[in-house]
């Protein structure tokens, strides 16, 4: 390694490796599977627990938006529903019948929604939980795969409680998780998470986050963190920290292919892999204008759409694909160009190959340039004390 730049030596020395070719497949397998860990969530329930607009929720959408999980006031799931992340494809989130509905009995509930396809499972209800939940627990508990209570639609029922004098919320609160807790005694004193799908940035959506997160093997937490909505400034933080430590695997990748004897390649496998980096980085801060809208609705702020003006998010909004897909379609010549003007200077180096350097400097500069315009968008909303 005598030769090479020495930022490149130090970066195979931190990867644990003796060599840029062993350090740099370790760094493609490593973002490889950052990139495309699957992870398949199941929400199952009472019929009309909201259990759709639950699944709405952890994709970010709203309930009327395209492509959103149906919902209504009768039973609308009929047989288990698959719904991709709008971002993340490889992030799958299912919509199951609820449990002892006419067309799934209890006792045969699991082998019907193919259970073993799930990392984990989301019990839902509105009320109380029933004997079904206790049962479906038991079992999946057997079967050695996680399981969370919620209690959904915390909403509706702090609206009904204000009606009341003297009205104290954190007793309401209290009183509901004390009750659904004595209903699940026989299970011992799990855990239940209370929570509103229609403000995941209330409540205990993102304490219900954060144990999910901290029961998954590591490479489906990257899968959860990237996937989920940034519910308060300490959420968004640990995006942003995640990101930062993949980065490595990024400019190794680019500092293998630079080295590579074929004209123009170094140019557009590089940028495709910054790209993609970069793209997904900017739907998991919620800069998207998807999200962007939902957060401005519910803060009451139209103005936050607008805030989302830096170099780097407009390159991503206007010349990236809207759906992230991992293809080297992505880099397409116009992609290259519109990134590399970004940065005076660097336009002529690229053209000969981007170094590992230039290609860990360009993505820096990314990341920074998203993370700061969205922990000013947090800070706006209101949300950069919640939960801390």
């Amino acid at each position: 390694m005598e030769t090479q730049d020495p930022a490149v030596v130090e970066a195979v020395k931190a990867s644990g490796e003796s060599t840029l070719e062993k350090a740099t497949a370790k760094a493609k397998e490593a973002f490889d599977q950052f990139m495309n860990v699957s992870l398949n969530i199941a929400v199952t329930g009472n019929t009309g627990s909201g259990k759709s607009s639950f699944v709405n929720a952890l994709r970010g959408l709203n309930d009327d938006d395209d492509g959103a999980a149906l919902t209504g006031v009768t039973e609308t799931t009929i047989e288990p529903n698959m719904y991709e992340h709008p971002a993340m494809p490889n992030v799958k989130i299912w919509d199951l019948p609820g449990i002892g509905s006419p067309n799934f009995k209890a006792n045969k509930y699991l082998k019907d929604v193919k259970f073993k396809t799930y990392d984990f499972f989301i019990i839902l209800t509105s009320a109380r939980f029933t004997e079904n939940d206790i049962m479906l627990a038991k079992e999946i508990k057997k079967l050695k795969k996680n399981f969370y209570f919620v209690r959904s639609k915390i909403d509706n029922d702090i609206s009904a409680e204000k009606r009341k004098q003297p009205f104290d919320e954190q007793r309401v609160l209290d009183t509901i998780k004390q009750d659904c807790q004595k209903n699940l005694k026989t299970l011992g004193k799990p855990n239940v998470f209370l929570i509103s799908s229609t403000d995941s940035n209330k409540y205990e959506f993102e304490n219900l986050l954060n144990a999910l997160f901290e029961e998954l093997p590591e490479l489906k937490q990257s899968a959860l963190l990237q996937a989920c909505p940034v519910c308060s400034a300490a959420c968004l933080e640990k995006k942003i920290k995640m990101f930062e430590r993949m980065s490595w695997a990024v400019s190794l990748a680019s500092a293998g292919i630079a080295v590579i004897p074929v004209p123009g390649l170094s140019a557009a496998c590089d940028l495709a892999i910054v790209v993609l980096f970069l793209t997904r980085c900017y739907f998991a801060f919620g800069l998207d204008e998807k999200s962007l809208t939902r957060l401005s609705e519910k803060v009451n702020k139209p103005h936050l759409k607008d805030m989302a003006k830096s170099k780097f998010v407009i390159a991503i909004r206007e010349k990236a694909l809207t759906r992230i897909q991992v293809s080297a379609a992505i880099a397409t010549i116009g992609t290259v160009e519109y990134f590399l003007s970004l940065l005076p200077g660097l336009g002529s180096a690229a053209a000969a190959g981007i170094s590992f350097a230039t290609t860990k400097y360009l993505l820096t500069e990314g990341l920074n340039d998203l993370a700061k315009t969205a922990r000013e968008i947090q800070k706006e909303a209101g949300l950069e004390n919640v939960f801390k």
